[in-house]
């Protein structure tokens, strides 16, 4: 992310680049004034996110490790969210569902650069059954719903013909306005969260850091040095 470490906290912004960030300062997390749960809040920053606006706002990176130890990360989008956890969906044979087949956890990040803020997630996955994972799929673009089945994700492909050529098959096997089933092998994911932290940027590298982490049926609040 962007520190600015001048005097007067001002970063030098090349021509043509995005939103610019708001003063530090202004946007402090003040001890004592945050919300008790860390879903009131992560709800605020999304909208903030979302009327900067930021392309994608709702794009996370998700990071996990796979059964022989190995960390991976890639970035997926948030599709819903709400108090029971967060919602992505992908194929079931790719690398991130096989490394959560192994390890079922995974880490989110959203970083939203151009506000100086970022939010990390920690928490336990579970995948979603066929009936959970249908509504979104039917809802997608008929192209992306073919995509689906033409991509087994994370596999080598020969080709860019071999792609195309295996997608135009299934659209004449489906043709308009045929409706495309869902595939088998693709779905959805609940990543859980245990805990959470929420990072504003501020003057001198002196950041706001608070954590949020389970105890109960309660979240403790924790102020972390930056």
């Amino acid at each position: 992310m962007r520190h600015p470490d001048d005097p007067a906290g001002q970063a030098r912004r090349a021509p043509g680049a995005g939103p610019a960030a708001a003063p530090l300062d202004d946007a402090a997390l003040a001890d004592g004034l945050l919300a008790a749960d860390p879903l009131t809040l992560f709800a605020r920053w999304l909208a903030d996110a979302k009327a900067v606006p930021l392309p994608e706002p709702t794009a996370m990176v998700l990071a996990t490790v796979s059964g022989e130890g190995w960390p991976r990360a890639r970035t997926v989008l948030l599709k819903s969210y709400d108090a029971a956890g967060f919602i992505f969906y992908t194929n079931r044979t790719s690398r991130k569902a096989t490394d959560l087949a192994a390890v079922p956890r995974a880490c989110l990040l959203f970083p939203w650069h151009a506000m100086q803020r970022q939010v990390i997630i920690e928490g336990t996955v579970a995948a979603l059954s066929t009936e959970q994972s249908e509504p979104y799929f039917r809802s997608r673009p008929r192209g992306s719903q073919l995509g689906a089945w033409a991509s087994r994700q994370s596999s080598v492909v020969g080709s860019r013909d071999e792609l195309d050529e295996r997608y135009d098959s299934l659209a004449a096997r489906w043709p308009d306005p045929a409706a495309v089933p869902m595939p088998e092998f693709w779905g959805g994911y609940r990543v859980t969260p245990l805990s959470w932290e929420f990072w504003q940027g501020r003057e001198n590298r002196l950041h706001d850091r608070f954590r949020y982490r389970r105890r109960g049926d309660q979240w403790v609040i924790e102020r972390l040095a930056p």
